[in-house]
């Protein structure tokens, strides 16, 4: 009788590990568009194995790795930012599968390594960073689609623009990184302390970004290029442009140093980088960039050639620089927007006010030195200090633009104390 159900718990122990071994988990940011699109593509053509999603942002992704042990953590890593997995490499959280590979795949992007050096992630898509807008918004409100990413710091664009925290997503702190990268770092900051004082919104999740352009809650949105192709593709009123100062990266996929199940892993890699795989990026709701040259797909009409947009692109982004800094870029945001964006509106707004009451009452300083204005223009100064001192680590204007905000705020002092 023992030995019956000895082997009885036997059977059922070995059941319950085939199922396992057929099982791959995969850790993700990416939108369950795309991934329910490709679960269900190659279950079709492997039947035996079953795709297991396991969505999480960025930051939460890494730190769930970090604290799994061997043998428990999810097989595949697969996600936008390249610096998340030099996090990983660099914490022994990798392991190669150089036979996944793809070797049509081109070995660089622009000048862009398409493949860890070291063989540890791979590319399986591209992707841009830039600004969305939602057409009939901007008709409505009488606003020109921007193009650069300094015009958003346009006071017309105040409580218009969306954008989600770094520190959230990975998309985002890759395109604040671009940007760092592409204009300095202390240019850098300046220009987003600028774009951040117009947002409307500073958002949890990526997600939400695309979604607000899509449905008319925001005019315009900071958001990787795939997320806004999806809408415009979709039949969404939205459009897209790249601006002179991005990058083009390759957003990643690894095999998770102890996965469960990395046979059956590897077959899934190897999948999304083969030509049907990789055909399906074009699908309307997933909207991504290859990695395979155009002559090996069939990619609808107009659809953006990522090798033009790398050409035009400023920035050769520095995935080692990215991730060396990773967290003090994702701290100082928060810091100095998410946290303190009621704040940073508060003082943008009184600075647009102050140069429009400047340009509206040129003749108004002249007139400054009578009794009385220089209360409203001490007044004015204290005010912008401290507004300045409200937000921690904050990076000091360029000379021209503090001079600007300068004169902006002793004209409001002026045209105040004038009755304006």
């Amino acid at each position: 009788m023992r030995l019956h159900h000895f082997a009885l718990a036997a059977g059922l122990l070995s059941a319950g590990l085939a199922a396992q071994a057929g099982t791959v988990t995969v850790l993700t940011s990416f939108p369950k568009e795309l991934t329910t699109a490709y679960q269900k593509a190659f279950e079709a053509k492997n039947p035996g194995i079953k795709i297991e999603i396991l969505n999480k942002n960025t930051v939460a992704g890494i730190a769930y790795v970090r604290e799994l042990p061997a043998g428990q953590r999810p097989d595949i890593m697969w996600a936008s930012a390249p610096d998340a997995f030099e996090v990983l490499a660099r914490n022994k959280l990798l392991q190669a599968a150089p036979e996944t590979r793809n070797p049509a795949a081109p070995a660089k992007i622009g000048n862009y390594p398409l493949n860890d050096p070291d063989g540890l992630y791979y590319g399986q898509a591209l992707a841009g960073y830039g600004i969305e807008w939602n057409t009939r918004y901007l008709k409505a409100n009488k606003l020109a689609a921007p193009k650069e990413w300094t015009d958003l710091v346009r006071p017309e664009y105040f409580g218009h623009i969306a954008i989600s925290s770094p520190s959230r997503s990975g998309t985002t702190q890759l395109t604040v990184e671009t940007i760092l990268q592409g204009e300095g770092w202390d240019k850098g900051w300046s220009l987003l302390l600028q774009m951040m004082g117009n947002a409307a919104a500073v958002t949890d999740r990526s997600f939400a970004v695309p979604d607000g352009v899509n449905n008319g809650q925001y005019g315009i949105g900071i958001v990787i290029d795939f997320l806004a192709l999806a809408g415009k593709y979709s039949g969404y009123p939205v459009d897209f442009t790249y601006p002179s100062m991005t990058a083009v990266v390759p957003a990643n996929i690894a095999l998770v140093a102890g996965a469960k199940n990395a046979g059956e892993a590897k077959t899934f890699m190897a999948y999304t980088m083969s030509a049907p795989g990789q055909q399906l990026l074009f699908e309307p709701k997933i909207a991504r960039l290859p990695i395979l040259p155009y002559s090996e797909l069939k990619p609808p009409a107009g659809y953006p050639v990522p090798q033009d947009i790398a050409k035009r692109a400023k920035v050769q982004f520095d995935s080692q620089l990215s991730g060396a800094r990773y967290p003090v870029v994702i701290s100082l945001f928060d810091q100095m927007v998410t946290f303190r964006l009621k704040e940073l509106k508060g003082a943008t707004k009184a600075i647009h006010e102050a140069e429009k009451a400047l340009i509206a009452k040129p003749n108004a300083w002249r007139r400054s030195g009578q009794a009385g204005a220089q209360p409203g223009l001490h007044a004015a100064r204290g005010r912008r200090e401290r507004e300045e001192r409200t937000i921690p680590g904050a990076v000091p204007q360029e000379p021209a633009r503090r001079g600007s905000l300068q004169a902006a705020l002793r004209a409001r002092a002026v045209v105040g104390q004038q009755g304006a």
